[in-house]
């Protein structure tokens, strides 16, 4: 399958991904182009950003989650019918697992994608140094990928020069931006602010677009995307490779329509597009709610999803809709299915600190309180193993959170790759699974198949 596609990758986090990689989308769209876009690694933040600008929700590619097969999948079925794919780097290039490895780097990505990979450089402070950083990441590795270069907050008298040095090395210079001071993003403890925050985020993207395509080389880029290998399987092979595996739980169908209620709103939305994607496919119909704005869960609802965000910053307005938080708690006890993750796991417990430290009763079926630190508390990706009855297939996971809890479960272990530093977290009951870590359900079907199997026992038995 022919799938333009270019990766924008950085030397360093607060290079100026996001942002370019917005402006350029925007770019896109204004020429009439259909985007797909994708965040390597585990954000949720980015992706949002993306969204604003195409229309569409972005998925993520991550290789520390998902076989190289199922990334591939990933990529096709996401990219099917666009004219090309634009991706999004995490951290340093090539800064993976454990900050020692290339694994799960956007590099790797690149390797797994074949994806010609343009760099975006923060030219702040250098001149010609800049040819020897360039030059440092070209050749780390034998085949980089790297293909072009992008200088970020560079002024337009430097650019000519450092146009002819790069292009000495064998890599496109394609452009620069300036220092373009009324479209900074900002940031907040878990990364950037969500795009509903930034004031007149669109008129600013707009902004940025017409910048860069005075700036950039657009139809260079262009046709690099366009020069992508072909990858190497059609989606519809690629997902029946996936279905072969042994007892592979891709295969797994509900018998029954189950409803599953999404909370959805300011306070939870840290969502992997493609787990709602395989949630689907496995039968589920998910139905949105909002812990904040509404009374009570919506009706006939056969499980429950509480998945991360922000609720941190909506703790008074959480606690003020006891409704809500009742209607929650009783489900549970009736025994209603329900997964729950770091902001979702800090809302069901009986009290949670705000963001200023401030105490608010929460659902109250998770004994225990969410406090506040003052640092990331565990941080990255994990693998999950049951404490009780181990089993060969992990769990592959992340964690990110300024928050802790005087009672994060006993139920599993988990277990930083390449390290020897390891914990016990998630409450794992008869029907709840509640914790701080993230899951990506391609990186384990199991888990959401497992999931969906409780929802329909618990159907079958209220009915």
């Amino acid at each position: 399958m022919k799938i333009p596609r270019i990766l924008l990758a950085a030397g360093a986090s607060g290079s100026g991904k996001t942002l370019i990689t917005c402006g350029f989308l925007q770019a896109l769209v204004n020429r009439g182009l259909k985007v797909a876009s994708f965040k390597c690694g585990p954000d949720y933040i980015d992706p949002m950003f993306h969204r604003q600008v195409i229309g569409t929700k972005s998925a993520n590619l991550d290789t520390f989650f998902a076989s190289e097969t199922c990334v591939r999948y990933l990529l096709n079925k996401n990219a099917t019918d666009c004219d090309v794919a634009v991706m999004e780097g995490v951290m340093g290039y090539y800064d993976g697992v454990a900050g020692t490895s290339t694994r799960a780097s956007a590099y790797d990505v690149a390797d797994v994608t074949d994806t010609p990979v343009i760099l975006i450089v923060n030219s702040k402070g250098m001149s010609l140094s800049l040819a020897a950083y360039i030059k440092g990441f070209l050749e780390f590795k034998e085949n980089s990928h790297i293909r072009g270069v992008i200088f970020n907050q560079m002024s337009p008298m430097l650019y000519p020069r450092m146009k002819c040095l790069v292009e000495e090395m064998g890599v496109r210079a394609l452009g620069y931006v300036p220092v373009v001071k009324d479209c900074v993003i900002e940031s907040r403890h878990l990364g950037l602010v969500l795009p509903e925050e930034v004031t007149e985020l669109k008129e600013k993207l707009m902004a940025l677009a017409k910048i860069l395509e005075e700036t950039l080389d657009i139809d260079g880029i262009l046709e690099l995307a366009q020069n992508a290998g072909k990858l190497e399987s059609e989606t519809d092979a690629l997902w029946e490779s996936l279905l072969c595996q042994e007892n592979s739980a891709f295969a797994y169908r509900a018998p029954r329509p189950l409803r599953i209620g999404l909370a959805d709103d300011e306070a939870f939305c840290f969502f992997y597009k493609d787990n709602f994607r395989l949630l689907e496919k496995m039968g589920a119909e998910l139905v949105p709610f909002s812990p904040v704005h509404d009374k009570k869960l919506p009706e006939n609802l056969d499980g429950m999803l509480l998945y991360g965000g922000y609720p941190e910053l909506h703790g008074r307005e959480l606690e003020e809709n006891e409704t809500m938080r009742n209607s929650i708690r009783e489900a549970l006890k009736k025994g209603m299915p329900c997964m729950a993750e770091c902001g979702g796991f800090m809302y069901l417990h009986e009290e949670m600190e705000d963001i200023d430290g401030n105490p608010h009763k929460m659902v109250g079926a998770i004994a225990g309180k969410v406090f506040k630190t003052n640092r990331l508390t565990r941080f990255g990706y994990i693998e999950l193993q049951k404490n009780e009855k181990p089993e060969a297939n992990r769990i592959p996971a992340h964690e990110f959170h300024y928050f802790d809890s005087t009672n994060c479960g006993e139920a599993y272990l988990a277990s930083k790759p390449l390290s020897h530093r390891s914990w016990n977290c998630i409450h794992a009951t008869e029907n709840i699974f509640a914790g701080f870590p993230h899951l990506y359900y391609y990186g384990n079907p199991e888990v959401p198949k497992r999931f969906l199997e409780k929802c329909l026992a618990y159907k079958e038995k209220t009915v």
